[in-house]
């Protein structure tokens, strides 16, 4: 659980003097992936790194209950005279790894973040993408309770941007997240809840659909109650989808009877005529739809 308590922040310069957030009381439950939603300039970056502590509030204290990541993607703590094997080396035992978990951690980053033989050059030598991919896969190779992410899934190039969303598919159930994404979609897909940031405010909404109908009512941008309805409606399909496809892998492993296995095909069949049926009424409202399933 994460605790924000009467939150303040802002930031001291000769343009700019005015709260970023004020205010802030949310309590994060443990085990819910909550999506960062507002306007550029409202706050989001500023909070993930608040909750991440990577910065400090003006007033106020976040109470951390669980181990949280650092922002997924954050480059600006390597050092860059050393190599990356380097860099994730000395992460590795700063955070408690010793003998093979350094071991373990860095042929975890080498082989996820696919930079080649850069890896074992100076981290200056980067571009920003290579920093982007190392800083991802220093981050996942750690067990947090909750991991951030701030535009993570939109690094590299289309395989590695799969290769991102897979990652992070694989660790709800088994961890949270708290995300930072412009893509709806992916919001959508990886978070149940919703937190909506507008003139320094924060408002938690129980599902992520009420804090992007939020967003829309406050930007002008006109989000219709049936609009509302069949995007639940496609991300239900989608997700049941895919647990029927899991049910199918499941039982094939196990060695179930061929009958058995005609059903659960069965099953897939309906659901993914379900989900282009639902998807079919978001075209219609012109909603861009992934088509990954």
């Amino acid at each position: 659980m994460i605790e924000l308590n009467r939150l303040y922040k802002r930031y001291h310069n000769h343009r700019y003097n005015d709260w970023v957030l004020k205010d802030v009381n949310l309590t994060i439950p443990r085990g819910v992936s909550v999506g960062l939603v507002g306007p550029n300039g409202a706050g989001k970056s500023t909070l993930l790194r608040l909750i991440g502590g990577m910065d400090t509030p003006e007033r106020g204290e976040v109470k951390r209950r669980c181990r949280v990541s650092w922002p997924i993607g954050l480059t600006g703590g390597f050092k860059g005279s050393m190599t990356g094997r380097q860099n994730v080396q000395f992460v590795a035992r700063v955070h408690g790894g010793g003998g093979q978990g350094v071991k373990r951690i860095i042929e975890f980053v080498e082989e996820f973040a696919e930079i080649g033989g850069a890896f074992d050059r100076p981290v200056q030598t980067y571009s920003s993408g290579m920093r982007s991919r190392l800083a991802f896969g220093l981050s996942l190779a750690f067990d947090f309770d909750v991991y951030l992410s701030d535009e993570a899934t939109s690094v590299g190039d289309r395989a590695f941007k799969a290769k991102a969303k897979q990652a992070f598919r694989d660790r709800v159930g088994k961890a949270s997240l708290i995300m930072v994404s412009h893509g709806e979609s992916i919001l959508r897909e990886m978070c149940q809840a919703g937190i909506f940031l507008h003139q320094g405010r924060a408002q938690w909404f129980d599902e992520i659909d009420d804090a992007i109908a939020a967003y829309h009512d406050t930007s002008g941008m006109p989000d219709p109650a049936p609009l509302r309805e069949a995007r639940k409606a496609t991300w239900k399909a989608r997700k049941e989808l895919r647990a029927a496809k899991a049910d199918h892998a499941q039982a094939r492993a196990e060695g179930a009877s061929q009958a058995h296995l005609d059903t659960l095909t069965a099953s897939i069949k309906r659901k993914r005529e379900e989900l282009r049926q639902h998807k079919a009424t978001l075209a219609a409202f012109k909603e861009p739809t992934d088509d990954d399933d």
